[in-house]
């Protein structure tokens, strides 16, 4: 009976113990003001596309009865395939404005703010679970898709890591290519700088306390933030300061990223272009293609020359690759 009792008595301390060093974690690293206007990223372009000329956002209804703001771009191809793209992390869908109108001559674009995100959103910075964006972007692709309309799901940076999220998760039947532009994989995969280049500013043991008590089914602390973005003072007072998302809740952090295992998610995805400038301060262009090339054959790998992490979206480059690309999945 006391080896009984003992094995109760350790077994009681493991399970108060294992969530009382999780909440340590969490509240020992709590979030501080952002500094602005240190390193992180050159917004140039996108302050000087900052208001789309004449483009209006429509609302498009998801599952849970929220509407998701959405910018549509039309194309006058009747068998164009519809393109939707994906917002990088603390922006919004008018980073693509300038792409948008480009490709919008081979594909029916839509262009959605994230939930979270943009000029409205229900709860900035947070979604009501890890799986909601996938959620979403299957949502609004079937209620904009055509019959028999092909779909291709593009990105940039922490969107083209939710494209690959999506790929591997349940919903990546629902495209047939993809595009990834400088996409963000994990914090330890080979190509991330630190901090991604000081722009991301991650709390890392509050994220390591939170992921502990999700290990064990408590998802309760999962609004808390867990990350902050380095935004340039000339973002925040500008003309769409207040639009910009400067932190994201556990939950949005993580389901704004690949998997874990992102190679699993990976080796899920369809054909796909990878573009990335070989100025690109968040990761090292060279480094992704012997990493994703180990697990998959489907990808074009093409480094953009003198293009930044934000100034390849717009690049001349990219904009050819891109249309290229799309004019090939219509006809197959």
């Amino acid at each position: 009976m006391n080896i009984v009792k003992r094995i109760l008595r350790f077994a009681l301390i493991s399970v108060l113990i294992y969530p009382l060093i999780a909440l340590g974690l969490i509240l020992s690293d709590w979030p501080k003001t952002t500094p602005s206007g240190a390193g992180g990223l050159d917004f140039t372009r996108q302050l000087e596309g900052a208001v789309a000329r004449d483009v209006v956002a429509v609302p498009v209804a998801m599952r849970d009865g929220a509407a998701l703001a959405s910018y549509a771009y039309p194309s006058e191809t009747d068998d164009a395939p519809l393109l939707v793209l994906v917002h990088g992390s603390g922006w919004h869908g008018l980073q693509f404005d300038a792409l948008a109108r480009q490709v919008q001559a081979v594909a029916d674009v839509l262009v959605p703010d994230l939930r979270g995100h943009g000029f409205a959103p229900i709860k900035r910075g947070d979604i009501s679970h890890i799986s909601q964006l996938e959620e979403d972007l299957a949502d609004l692709i079937a209620a904009k898709r055509k019959p028999g309309q092909k779909v291709v799901l593009a990105g940039h940076s922490s969107g083209a890591g939710l494209v690959v999220r999506f790929a591997g998760g349940d919903y990546g039947d629902r495209i047939d290519a993809a595009i990834l532009i400088a996409p963000y994989l994990q914090y330890n995969a080979p190509m991330t700088r630190p901090n991604s280049g000081g722009w991301a500013n991650p709390l890392t043991r509050r994220i390591i306390g939170l992921s502990m008590l999700n290990g064990v089914g408590i998802t309760a602390l999962n609004g808390l933030a867990a990350i902050t973005f380095n935004f340039p003072d000339a973002v925040l007072n500008g003309p769409l300061g207040d639009t910009a998302t400067q932190a994201y809740s556990f939950r949005l952090n993580t389901g704004f990223a690949p998997r874990s295992d992102y190679l699993a998610d990976v080796a899920k995805l369809p054909e796909f272009l990878l573009l990335v400038g070989d100025q690109d301060e968040a990761f090292v262009a060279e480094g992704y293609e012997p990493l994703m090339a180990a697990v998959t054959d489907k990808g074009r790998y093409v480094i953009v020359k003198g293009a930044s992490h934000l100034a390849v979206v717009d690049a001349a480059a990219s904009q050819t690759e891109i249309t290229d690309f799309i004019g090939k999945i219509a006809i197959r």
